[in-house]
């Protein structure tokens, strides 16, 4: 199934994607184009964690979403639906909601973590994580409020801006005195509304997505 992509970076580097061992956090809007799409350029062995169920109002956005799956787990969801894409993949599905009082389930050799959760805490107790274990980390911030996908971009959590959600982790991260120069994906736009309940279209949780993805597969392929 990878005939395309070792004609484009050759069997060595495909091989190099297939060793790396992955935590993907969250499996929705964004997370489940990282999934997907990691799963589709080599990545064979990654962990998702996840405790929310597939809802109707996920049908518009979220790769797991179809008549079919509402009300089921989305982590079991996501890892069957990989298993139909390629049976010989390693996922560990965790239902459940990462936070400080259970980091302990995660491994220490984790290759990448790549966050695509909501919990500002969460967020910052797996920055926390990825420092003291020495595990390379991306994050996505807010793309939820916003139409422009042209806006989003790969950045860094010092560098970004009219991101709210960015702005409360870069104090947190300070306040823990932890790096503030970890790679995000993140949007310039402004947010057309506030409130509790995020709205969002497809397109900007799908190209947040596909550039951690991006990121983690470049990162890891070594071209000359």
């Amino acid at each position: 199934m990878y005939d395309r992509v070792i004609k484009l970076i050759g069997e060595n580097n495909l091989e190099l994607i297939k060793s790396k061992k992955i935590l993907l956090v969250g499996v929705g809007g964004v997370g489940s184009f990282v999934f997907f799409s990691l799963i589709r350029s080599g990545i064979q062995n990654i962990t998702i964690i996840d405790k929310d169920k597939v809802e109707q109002s996920n049908l518009n956005r979220q790769l797991i979403a179809n008549l079919n799956t509402i009300n089921q787990n989305k982590v079991d969801v996501a890892k069957d639906m990989a298993n139909e894409i390629n049976p010989d993949i390693s996922v560990k599905a965790i239902n459940t909601f990462l936070n400080k009082d259970n980091m302990d389930i995660l491994d220490k050799d984790y290759d990448y973590i790549i966050d695509a959760c909501d919990s500002i805490n969460t967020k910052l107790e797996l920055i926390k994580f990825a420092s003291i274990n020495n595990i390379k980390i991306i994050s996505s911030m807010g793309v939820g409020n916003r139409v422009d996908a042209t806006k989003i971009k790969l950045s860094r959590l010092d560098k970004t801006s009219n991101d709210p959600l960015a702005k409360k982790l870069r104090k947190l991260v300070k306040d823990n005195h932890l790096n503030n120069k970890i790679p995000v994906v993140c949007s310039d736009e402004v947010p057309l509304k506030k409130g509790i309940v995020i709205s969002s279209l497809i397109t900007t949780p799908g190209v947040a997505g596909l550039l951690i993805t991006n990121y983690i597969i470049n990162d890891i392929i070594t071209m000359v």
